[in-house]
């Protein structure tokens, strides 16, 4: 059985960054393609694009095996199908109450701040609605210190999210880091969450998978 992944993601994209961070960590390998969200009014809106993820979104997740051809969207079901073909190293705990509360501190990343902070959402609030760009920027760091703040009650004493090892948790955690970064929302006030980070950036896996290190970021 032979099986090829080309993984279709933008640089700075959290989402795309969170699926280069699982595929890096089960040291499973991809082919890379950029897909640029901003230049030329955005690659995502090209016909070659819709045509192959018809949400125009990233990242999009090509599986070639023995002649046929899978695309997988939306990170929260690449990431669930990793987990399920490459289940080791595991991103979730093996006890199922651990495993619900890690999927919850990625849940409050991925369905509480990402979609309200989403590129589209923020252009919108320009567009639509009149919002320059300090009250977007108000807007983005309202629902990031929200949310940081419930994770950090959410997180124990352990040296990553859930535990002594990176799960599906930190996969969430270190983009939505970025994110809030290139915004210079203060992270100071979250002590549990930068040690976490701490601990996931040191490993290559999330080293590898980093905007800067991606090629479309030049």
């Amino acid at each position: 059985m032979t099986r090829q992944l080309i993984h279709y993601g933008y640089f700075r994209s959290s989402t795309s960054y969170r699926t280069r961070i699982a595929l890096n960590l089960k040291n499973v390998p991809f082919q890379n393609v950029p897909v640029h969200l901003v230049r030329d009014g955005g690659e995502q809106h090209q016909e070659w694009y819709a045509a192959l993820n018809p949400q125009k979104r990233v990242p999009s997740l090509v599986v070639e095996e023995d002649g046929r051809k899978d695309v997988l969207i939306q990170s929260p079901a690449i990431l669930e199908w990793l987990e399920e073909v490459y289940p080791e190293p595991p991103l979730l705990p093996r006890d199922p109450i651990a495993r619900a509360h890690c999927r919850a501190i990625a849940a409050v990343m991925g369905c509480d701040i990402h979609p309200l902070n989403n590129l589209s959402t923020l252009n919108l609030l320009k567009t639509s609605f009149g919002a320059d760009q300090a009250a977007i920027d108000a807007w983005y760091t309202k629902w990031v210190l929200d949310g940081f703040g419930v994770i950090e009650e959410l997180l124990g004493g352990t040296n990553f999210a859930c535990g002594d090892m990176p799960t599906l948790a930190d996969v969430y955690l270190v983009p939505q880091l970025y994110n809030a970064r290139r915004y210079k929302i203060p992270l100071d006030a979250f002590s549990k969450i930068l040690r976490a980070e701490q601990s996931c950036l040191a490993l290559d896996a999330f080293q590898a998978a980093s905007p800067e290190r991606q090629a479309d970021a030049a």
